[in-house]
């Protein structure tokens, strides 16, 4: 069952960790004069996120793995609803998307991030990861799988965890190499950063689109079942 659930998740946790906006978050975050704390602290906010989001989710659907049960009923519409409503953002961010010659704003909370408090820090890893529209709707999807693939007790404990870590591999990625390479890293991490800055909206309407047709489609064969 733990393998079965494992696989389920997968694609919902790597759609997570492939978002380019915590990329970009960590890696201004790491090159502030506090880079090594507040890039802990972040860090340490976004796997909260996640697995408070996650085991909320799990607990919620605890009946999904039988399929008559209303949860699973619920679970499956639930689908349906969010693997719709990643395809519709996902469109509409390409509709919105920044033509040639024009500069994309960067969001709000991006501001200051180099001088952030441990505090800001913290609470902007957890609301990127538990509070962001997208990612609650992936991380719900992850859950509601490693329910319905039969999950209990210890295995459901552990497929949590592999999903919240393989979710955060990026970012955890992102923090172990400037611990650990000194300003070589800080260089690499910068043109990973504007990589992402620049391809963002590619980035992101791939992701959304991929992952809403899956889950959509996920949906619709359980419901009929």
């Amino acid at each position: 069952m733990l393998i079965q659930a494992v696989g389920a998740m997968l694609p919902a946790a790597l759609a997570v960790a492939l978002s380019p906006f915590p990329v970009i978050a960590i890696v201004l975050i790491l090159s502030g004069a506090q880079g090594r704390r507040n890039g802990l602290l972040f860090t340490a906010g976004w796997i909260t996120g996640l697995a408070i989001t996650a085991t909320l989710v799990a607990v919620l659907f605890g009946a999904a793995d039988d399929p008559e049960s209303t949860s699973s009923a619920i679970a499956d519409w639930g689908r349906v609803v969010a693997g719709g409503a990643l395809i519709v953002l996902g469109v509409r961010k390409w509709w919105k998307r920044p033509r040639t010659g024009e500069q994309a704003e960067p969001p709000r909370w991006m501001a200051s991030l180099d001088d952030a408090t441990a505090s800001r820090a913290f609470f902007l890893g957890a609301l990127l990861s538990g509070a962001n529209p997208k990612n609650l709707v992936l991380t719900a999807s992850a859950a509601a799988s490693i329910v319905e693939a039969g999950a209990h007790d210890v295995g459901l404990a552990v497929a949590v965890v592999v999903f919240v870590l393989v979710a955060s591999c990026t970012v955890l990625g992102a923090v172990c190499l400037r611990l650990a390479g000194g300003q070589r890293s800080a260089t690499f991490l910068d043109s990973v950063r504007q990589f992402m800055v620049t391809n963002s909206t590619v980035i992101v309407v791939l992701v959304l689109l991929l992952l809403g047709a899956s889950v959509l489609g996920d949906g619709l064969s359980a419901l009929g079942r």
